[in-house]
């Protein structure tokens, strides 16, 4: 059990981050934090660095300047692959493209990285695999093959095999952007479960309201700063930033003012309707 001085300590902290490729300043002084239990979302315009960040607090890209840490792990300082590896067992990343494995079966797809790097018996990791598959409603596909399902299903399952790592955090870059509106859905359904059983979460999304009705904080980037960031109703509802203010009305719209629609998975798959491509 943590104490409460570690328990009221974010679990991911990052400050004055820098990041540059060449000539190209990416990342301009990140300053960001996530509470355990949160769900946050960064919002902002294509190339504002909002992937990047991700990639950053996962150790997959080296950083110039600042530190990160995630628990009590200094990301910015570890040395090898070998310590990369350690953090991201605690750190769930799904990304755009699905990355499943395609001469794996479903249920093996999940269950590869629980035996292989923590160690667990086959029986233990296939009873949780087939578990976390009836959480995203794919139980029935355990046997089916990646090249086998929709974008939409693919996506529920590398977010069950996210989950079978039992991470602490979990990361979602752009995770419907590849998807058509039929299937988007399905997908945001359980992130929001997630979110409501207390997973903490960072989702890098261009479903503008879904970030709304979801996240406890917002940061809006833009040119590899934070503009700014706040509650999900201060930001979507009283932006302080002019350019936020600008970007949600480019994205949103009039129609953006409507209310979010809640729990059905057939009204979700319009949300799509509401987004900006980023």
């Amino acid at each position: 059990m943590p104490s409460i001085e570690t328990a009221s300590q974010p679990l991911v902290s990052l400050r004055d981050l820098h990041l540059s490729f060449g000539s190209n300043h990416v990342l301009k002084g990140i300053d960001l934090d996530v509470q355990r239990g949160q769900a946050v979302s960064i919002i902002g315009p294509s190339g504002s660095g909002k992937s990047t960040i991700l990639r950053c607090i996962t150790g997959l890209l080296p950083t110039q300047r600042g530190t990160i840490r995630v628990g009590d792990t200094e990301v910015d300082k570890l040395a090898n692959e070998a310590q990369r590896i350690e953090l991201r067992k605690r750190v769930g990343f799904v990304f755009q493209q699905y990355n499943l494995f395609p001469h794996l079966s479903v249920l093996e797809n999940l269950v590869i990285a629980p035996r292989k790097v923590l160690g667990r018996n086959r029986a233990d990791a296939e009873q949780e695999a087939r578990a976390l598959l009836a959480k995203v409603r794919m139980e029935h596909k355990a046997d089916a093959y990646p090249g086998q399902l929709s974008g939409g299903q693919q996506q529920r399952v590398a977010i069950a095999r996210a989950l079978a790592m039992r991470p602490q955090l979990i990361l979602f870059d752009e995770v419907t952007s590849a998807l058509d509106p039929e299937t988007v859905g399905e997908v945001l359904t359980v992130i929001r479960e997630l979110t409501e059983e207390g997973m903490t979460c960072v989702l890098v999304t261009h479903e503008m309201r879904f970030a709304e009705e979801i996240s406890d904080v917002v940061y809006f980037t833009e040119n590899g700063l934070i503009v700014e960031h706040g509650s999900a109703e201060q930001i979507f509802q009283h932006p302080t930033s002019e350019r936020t203010h600008e970007f949600l009305r480019h994205a949103l719209g009039d129609a953006g003012r409507r209310p979010v629609p809640t729990g059905d998975p057939f009204l979700l798959s319009n949300i799509s309707r509401y987004s900006l491509s980023v």
